[in-house]
């Protein structure tokens, strides 16, 4: 047995070959209408639209080796036996690690999934194909059956999908009692299946939904009859892996059946056929559902006569193919083809989050769908770089999720700019929640160069929860609305700029007894979730102090562009902007103003406006920093015995120091070191420290590189959950992926980037490694103690390990608009012609970039030399000749023809 997967086409398709011989494999089927289905090598895993409605009964991770009721297509061949198409049948089971069992392989490219399964002993091969078409909510299972031998073989297929019908949190709420609201009824193609009503969290209302299993064969014909429910399609005693409706061959119910009250099954009875050798019989199957009850079979008869023969299923497949073929409009070329084909997977996965959030893939059994704030901004960032129209309305509608007092709303609802407030009373703020929307917005104005989004005005969001989570607003009511009002009881309206001050400012008075940021309910790391009280968060205090530097060098830039002097903010705000050392440095004296500005606007704004000069206020901004920057210089430094250093990064609940030599041993921990570096807190030679410190006591290779924290060797009931987790596991001491690449991004920015590129290339290599990753192809939120991955697809680390190769690896990133190439790439990167390439796109233009290194040079002694924009030799100033970059004007690239596709080549001298 082949025993990893091989890239078979640039657009990321793979084959695996005996795929269903390993555990907790799953794949992604989704499409924009809604369905999202998580698909197995044996066709197990589930399908939804929503938490409230499961066409199949939910997994976790754990349910992929317990359940039977999978997806299924049975085939009887008369005395013989009864063949599972999928390998879910009591013989096959059976069979497990014996040299009898079925040959399968999976073979899969973006949002399909094809299982090819061979039997020996029944001289048949099943094709199954898993895809949702482009225009309606149905999962699709096309099936082949071939006769592989050489006599004929006649068999009865039966198509056999378990219909759950109802709310995930029926699965342990009153699962039985919620199957007595089913109606069942057959019609001429299929099962439909329409509960009276739903009960569940959210009460007792009216069910609007029908849903369905239809099927035709390949000449679009019907069915024969029907199995829908359960207790007579497995028979008493019987169960899904051995039916008593398939073993025996029994005849169906007809159409035009009903039956209630009962768990329900899609099985549908085809007629019986005969296939000569090599001869071939197709079936499309249809998983779906309708928001519709009355009339929903006219509605789905309808639907799916769109899919009723083979040539029409097929042309709904390759459809379906190029639409999310196009959606991944940048490729990669380098002298690693494995690594460019993997990098296609890394940047579709932030168009699954978009689709999953960060719920319904079996790993992720949590939440009920939504995203989280990060998410919001994090998703952004792939999309800035592969599809940015858009970006602009998204972030705006994004903002609205800010409160007046800096904290944001936690419950985001499904469409955008719908944010809910929280009925249930349950106050948290996550300390770093105000770093990521400039951080996002940045990158949006230097992708396009469009400052002119910071004056947009938008709404805050306003609830009970006021005083940044420690008081309520007892004023408030829900018929109030959403939205923060004025003292003249008007929606209040702040630019982005304001918005964005607001988080950042507010943070930096919210500090605790050691001059840092609180920690409060957690920071990035949702696991250090108990030290409410006395914790802090020397890691964000760093991104916060980068992001008020950043800030003050993006107003100097807007003030350049724009030739304004003076910005009008809420007045209200203007208390926090005080310049004073003395107060910088008194702890009680910042909670005290902090305190004095969230008592002022607990129920309403002034909603007056004042200008401020953005002379003053970039200076008010660069001395913020600056305090925080040296604050953290001069107190939070740690070294060992030998004199490995690094930056403490965290205080628990008890006000004590979290990192350095305890012992205990040596405690460090990633993300401490990661805003350390990234914000510039670090000098260049703490910056080498710091990789010396990380390579020692952080490093493990097997595990895909740099792990999350060392092993703390306790339980620290005084700073989060995660210290109860086994050691390697999750967010205590695995490779998490996402701090992983962002320490990878900083490096690459501070200018390491033989050792960024260390800390990529070590997930890469543990992320294809499939005999011990035991993941198809992309990166998952971490590997665990034995370098498994684990939580694939839906990670935020997708967008940082995209963003870092495009920026930073290949140098291609905006600055005000235009495009700057700043190349970072080591030797050992080009190809056999000393070419690395990138496509990606770029102020509306398709851009082909090539950098040829003919010099054979390393990273350090290149730069850029001679530039041709589609072979046009192209003279930028002298004085960029000297330098290890290159911009190129907004407003050239714009001139070039829309429609085609540029090249940029450049020569490295």
């Amino acid at each position: 047995m082949q025993n990893t997967y091989q890239f078979i086409s640039d657009k990321g398709v793979f084959s695996l070959p005996g795929a269903a011989d390993y555990s907790d494999l799953y794949f992604p089927v989704a499409g924009e209408c809604g369905i999202k289905s998580a698909v197995t090598p044996t066709l197990g895993g589930d399908c939804k639209l929503d938490q409230n409605t499961f066409l199949l009964e939910p997994v976790s991770v754990e349910n992929l080796h317990n359940n039977r009721n999978a997806r299924n297509f049975w085939c009887h061949i008369g005395t013989h036996g009864s063949w599972s198409a999928t390998g879910n049948s009591a013989e096959e089971i059976a069979k497990k690690f014996t040299d009898l069992a079925d040959e399968n392989e999976v073979t899969a490219g973006f949002m399909w999934q094809t299982v090819t399964r061979t039997s020996r002993k029944y001289q048949l091969s099943a094709q199954i194909t898993s895809f949702v078409p482009l225009d309606d909510p149905m999962e699709i299972m096309y099936v082949e059956i071939t006769n592989t031998g050489n006599m004929q073989v006649r068999f009865t297929p039966t198509a056999a999908i378990p219909v759950y019908g109802r709310s995930a949190d029926n699965l342990r709420d009153h699962r039985h009692v919620t199957s007595l609201l089913h109606r069942i009824r057959t019609v001429e193609n299929g099962v439909l299946v329409t509960p009276t009503m739903s009960f569940d969290e959210r009460g007792h209302r009216p069910n609007e939904m029908t849903y369905f299993v239809c099927g035709y064969d390949q000449t679009g014909e019907a069915p024969e009859d029907f199995y829908p429910t359960v207790q007579d399609f497995i028979g008493e005693g019987g169960n899904f892996e051995r039916p008593k409706a398939v073993v025996k061959n029994l005849a169906g119910v007809p159409a035009g059946s009903a039956y209630a009250g009962c768990e329900a099954v899609g099985g549908l009875h085809f007629k019986e056929r005969t296939l000569a050798p090599g001869e071939t019989a197709g079936y499309t199957i249809m998983i779906g559902a309708v928001r519709k009850t009355e009339h929903a079979g006219e509605t789905i008869l309808s639907m799916t006569a769109a899919y009723r023969k083979a040539a029409q299923t097929k042309a709904a497949y390759e459809r379906m193919k190029t639409y999310w073929e196009q959606k991944v409009n940048v490729s990669y070329h380098t002298k690693d083809r494995r690594f460019d084909r993997y990098m296609q997977w890394v940047s579709f996965q932030p168009i699954l989050r978009r689709i999953y959030g960060c719920s319904f893939l079996p790993h992720h059994d949590y939440g009920k769908g939504g995203r989280g704030w990060r998410d919001l901004w994090q998703d952004c960032l792939a999309l800035l770089l592969m599809n940015p129209d858009g970006v602009r309305e998204m972030l705006l509608n994004n903002f609205q999720g800010v409160r007046i007092d800096g904290t944001n709303a936690t419950i985001i609802g499904s469409k955008e700019g719908t944010f809910i407030a929280d009925r249930n009373q349950i106050t948290r703020v996550w300390m770093d929640h105000g770093v990521w929307p400039f951080v996002t917005t940045k990158l949006y104005i230097d992708q396009t160069g469009d400052l002119a989004v910071l004056e947009e005005e938008i709404p805050y969001f306003k609830d009970q929860q006021a005083g940044r989570g420690t008081k309520k607003d007892a004023a408030w009511k829900e018929q109030d609305g959403c939205w923060q009002r004025d003292a003249a009881g008007n929606v209040y309206r702040g630019s982005v700029l304001e918005h964005l001050l607001l988080q950042n400012l507010t943070a930096f008075y919210e500090v605790g007894e050691h001059g840092h940021i609180r920690l409060r309910g957690a920071d990035w790391n949702d696991a250090l979730d108990m030290a409410g009280e006395r914790g802090e968060s020397v890691a964000f205090t760093n991104a916060y102090a980068g992001n008020l530097r950043e800030l003050a060098e993006l107003l100097t830039l807007y003030a350049e562009k724009t030739g304004k002097e003076s910005v009008p903010l809420n007045r209200d705000l203007f208390v926090l902007l005080a310049d004073d050392d003395t107060l910088y440095a008194s702890v009680q004296k910042k909670q005290e103003l902090l305190t004095r500005y969230t008592d002022a606007c607990i129920h309403e704004v002034s909603g007056q406006k004042m200008t401020v000069s953005i002379t003053e206020l970039v200076r008010s901004l660069q001395k913020k920093a600056a305090f925080l920057t040296g604050h953290i210089r001069a107190t939070e430094w740690v070294t060992d015995e030998e004199g490995n250093g690094w930056f403490n990064g965290y205080y628990d609940n008890h006000g004590r120091r979290v990192e350095g030599v305890f012992a205990q041993g040596v405690r460090m921990m990633l993300t401490s070191q990661v805003f350390a570096v990234m914000a510039q807190t670090a000098t260049d030679e703490q910056v080498a420290e710091i990789v010396r410190s990380a390579d020692k006591y952080l490093y493990c290779d097997a595990m895909g590189g740099y792990r999350l924290n060392t092993d703390f060797g306790e339980v620290k009931m005084d700073l989060g959950r995660m210290f109860g987790f086994a050691y390697g596991e999750k967010e205590n001491g695995a490779v998490f992926s996402h701090m992983a690449v962002m320490f990878a991004n900083a490096l690459y920015k501070r200018g390491f980037v033989k050792e960024g590129h260390r800390a990529l290339d070590a997930l890469y290599r543990q992320s294809v490694h499939f005999e011990t990753s035991r993941i198809y192809p992309g990166i998952p939120e971490y590997f665990n103690s034995r370098g498994k991955g684990m939580y694939h697809y839906l990670t935020g680390a997708a967008s940082w390990y995209m963003l870092t190769v495009i920026t930073e690896m290949f140098g291609a990133k905006g600055c005000a608009g235009n495009l700057m190439l700043e190349p970072k790439l080591e030797r050992q990167q080009f190809d056999l012609d000393e070419r690395a390439e990138l496509f990606f796109s770029f102020a509306g233009q398709s851009l082909h970039l090539v950098y040829e290194n003919k010099e054979h040079k390393e990273y350090g002694a290149y730069r850029p030399g001679t530039i041709r924009i589609d072979g046009e030799l192209w003279d930028y100033s002298g004085g960029e000749k000297e330098t290890r970059s290159v911009c190129i004007d907004r407003e050239r690239l714009k001139q070039l023809d829309f429609d085609v596709t540029h090249e940029i080549l450049v020569e490295l001298v």
